[in-house]
Formats: structure tokens, sequence, C-alpha cells
């Protein structure tokens, strides 16, 4: 058992969650996303992706899901022609500070309201609730596209967010979600597999919570709310896999080792 591990594990598992934000949204040990740390690729990533089953932002409704508070990533697709982009978040509050230093002169996107600096309705709008309360309505209109980076991972209800997100997708839209499959202390990408479900939950498991899900579980969880689950396997530590095997815990391990060792996933979804 690694106690260079173990020790800022359980540190990790009581920081109060306030602290844990300002690390991440400051970069300082915690590391944030793609979509935190340049949306326009991320925004790329996903025109790349559409591109290659022949369509496009142009127009389209898009959320993200997860967005972490800064508007940066709705933006960007609104630069790249999206029609319009919900930012949802059920934990993250906007970063004033940021939005403001970033987007106060773009006019068009954004004006300052009572609790800060908004994106005008026209455009962009934000909801903080848990998507499975949400409903289609005058507010909540269905989208083209759903996409995530990183945030899967972190869900407490895999199976029934999905099917709250399916619900709230166009009959022809589709999902693009990328989820990191490694333990978050990256230095040793699959320790988290070692351990039972109680001493994960009791001591290590960190404020934002990190679900240990495994491929085949994403991949029965999508297959249960759309007709077709593309899963492709961006990033993969086999050797690192295959080294601490004897100690990971059956129930984490398939036997395919592929998708066992894999630590980046891409999920595309549609009907």
């Amino acid at each position: 058992m690694k106690l260079q591990y173990i020790i800022p594990r359980v540190v990790r598992h009581f920081l109060p969650e306030k602290f844990v934000r300002f690390l991440l949204l400051h970069n300082w040990i915690i590391q944030a996303g793609l979509e935190t740390n340049d949306p326009f690729a991320a925004v790329q990533r996903y025109t790349h992706i559409l591109t290659e089953r022949s369509r496009s932002l142009n127009g389209k409704r898009v959320m993200v899901f997860g967005y972490g508070g800064r508007f940066d990533i709705g933006f960007a697709l609104l630069k790249q022609g999206a029609g319009y982009v919900i930012l949802c978040d059920r934990y993250a509050a906007p970063d004033e500070e940021h939005n403001r230093r970033a987007f106060l002169t773009e006019e068009k996107f954004f004006s300052m309201q009572a609790e800060g600096l908004r994106p005008r309705h026209e455009h962009m709008s934000l909801l903080q609730v848990d998507i499975r309360d949400a409903q289609v309505s005058q507010t909540v209109q269905p989208f083209d596209y759903v996409i995530s980076n990183s945030v899967y991972e972190h869900l407490e209800d895999v199976e029934g967010i999905t099917r709250a997100l399916s619900r709230l997708t166009k009959p022809d839209g589709l999902h693009i979600h990328y989820v990191d499959l490694r333990d978050h202390f990256f230095k040793y990408p699959f320790e988290m597999l070692r351990f039972s479900e109680k001493t994960w939950r009791t001591w290590l498991n960190p404020s934002t919570n990190h679900n240990r899900y495994r491929l085949w579980e994403y991949r029965s969880a999508f297959e249960a709310c759309f007709k077709h689950v593309e899963i492709e396997i961006v990033a993969r530590e086999e050797a690192e896999f295959q080294k601490l095997l004897p100690h990971i815990r059956p129930e984490f391990v398939s036997g395919n080792i592929d998708e066992d060792s894999a630590t980046l996933i891409r999920i595309v979804a549609y009907n």
C-alpha cells in the first residue's frame, strides 16, 4: 500500500469543496479540463467529430453538461456557429471574476445584471439544476447536441443522468462525451481500483466524487438509452495496468486488456 497515495487521498477526501474549487479554477495541484484551459481547442475537437458524421454546429442547440462555471466554452461554441447554448452545472456557480475579466466587452453575448455578468438569453443561458428534474419546457427546449469533458466520471447516478439527458435530446440529436477513467491522482492511474467500495467511499473518494466506472459500464448505461453507441479508446496504459493487476479488485477487471487499461474514452451516442 502506497502511503504517498493514501495520505494525499485522505486529505483530498476531507478538503472543503470551496477550497477544492479554488484550486481547480487556478489550476493549482488539481488540473482543470480542456474546456477551461483551451475552450477553442475543445470546440474544434467536437467540430471534427461532427464533420466526420456530416454534421455541423451551425444553428444548433447545444448543451454543455458540466461547464464548470466559466463561460468560455459557450462563447467558443457561439463563435463557431452554434445557434443557442445552455451551460448546465448543478454544482458550479459562475466564476464571476474570470467571466467579467474575459467577457465584459463582449456586449453582443453578455450583459451586467444584479448578480453579475450573465449571458444574453437570446444566445445562451445557464441551467443550475439536477438534470434529472429538468423537463422540456419553454425554457428548456430539446437539444441537437449534448457534450461534456471529464464530467461523467464524477457522476453519482450515471444511468439516471444519461436517461435524463437522452430525454432532452432531439430524436436525431447526438451526444459526445469524453470520460477520463484514470484515478485523478494521475501519477497512479489505476490505484483507486485496489479498494473496496466501503473503503473508497469512507476514506478516499474525493469530495468531487469519482465513481470508478469502467468502460463496459459506460457502454451499458448509454446502450440503455441510445440505439447507436460508439466508444473509442483515446488513451490507455497497459503496462501500468498489468503491473497493478494482482492487486486490482475483480469487479474492475473484464479480461479485455484493451478496455481494462483504457484511461481516456470518447463516447458518441445517437438514435
